[in-house]
């Protein structure tokens, strides 16, 4: 089912949500959809870089207005949401915005306070945007949304419980909404991207593979909503590693990844020279 925009009372189409829009995929997106003539709605923590993002997709033409919101408060997120699609109707909402982070080499656990971020930002914030988009999209019969997962939700990662099980949590609500919502007209998109040139991939330190732009991720996503294709996972060779995951042994699997070593850049810290940028 390819996605539509739908059209308010007065003939134009209704507006494309991005959250995380200030930065990394989000910028991207919100780039792509200004090129393609649609009005935008761009949310973000930093109101400076989402102004300045807001100004470029302004060049093309089209009507955008900023939010700055931070998503550790979801009741806000809901009330923002209903608020902003009451305004102008929501015909695509791409919830972008997210949080990497793993335990320093000299913890035995991750903290406590970076656990409840990481399930808030990546998992219940997103999913109940999804339900308060799914209710006005249902009520009109159309709309589409994206939710922005990882491929680090196909696997337990000893270093990142906290980011693999928040984006886990995000896969199993994502394929649960799809099959509720197909039969009124919404679709929905799971995107389970590798590594992505953007800040929190350059945080990681160590090995990263098949590394994407976030020009060519913004791309992959946007194609993936027009073919209406349920889950989306690149690169492709991460699509193949999938299946061999599931044929693994569980006793093997937990060998192999309980081995697994990585480190990363503080959060506000540039990565030293000698790292990867």
């Amino acid at each position: 089912m390819e996605a539509q925009p739908s059209q308010t009372m007065n003939g134009a189409h209704g507006r494309v949500l991005i959250t995380g829009a200030s930065g990394g995929i989000g910028a991207e997106l919100a780039r792509l959809y200004a090129r393609k003539g649609r009005n935008l709605l761009l949310w973000g923590r930093d109101a400076g870089r989402l102004e300045a993002i807001a100004r470029d997709c302004r060049g093309c033409g089209v009507n955008v207005t900023t939010r700055a919101l931070d998503l550790q408060d979801g009741h806000a997120a809901i009330a923002a949401y209903r608020e902003d699609d009451a305004a102008t109707p929501i015909d695509l909402a791409i919830l972008a915005a997210g949080l990497g982070d793993m335990k320093t080499a000299d913890d035995v656990t991750e903290k406590a306070e970076m656990v409840l971020e990481l399930g808030l930002v990546n998992y219940a914030t997103p999913s109940a945007m999804a339900a308060a988009a799914a209710e006005a999209m249902v009520r009109r019969g159309h709309g589409h949304i994206v939710l922005i997962g990882s491929v680090a939700a196909f696997h337990a990662i000893p270093f990142a419980a906290a980011y693999s099980g928040s984006k886990a949590g995000l896969k199993r609500f994502s394929e649960s909404l799809h099959m509720a919502l197909a039969p009124h007209g919404v679709g929905v998109t799971l995107v389970s991207p590798g590594f992505v040139d953007t800040a929190m991939s350059r945080r990681v330190v160590g090995f990263k593979p098949f590394m994407q732009t976030p020009a060519s991720a913004a791309r992959q996503i946007a194609h993936a909503v027009d073919r209406g294709q349920a889950h989306l996972v690149f690169p492709f060779l991460f699509s193949i590693l999938r299946f061999v995951d599931v044929i693994v042994p569980w006793p093997l699997k937990r060998w192999i990844l309980s081995r697994l070593k990585a480190g990363q850049v503080p959060r506000g810290q540039a990565p030293q020279d000698g790292q990867k940028k």
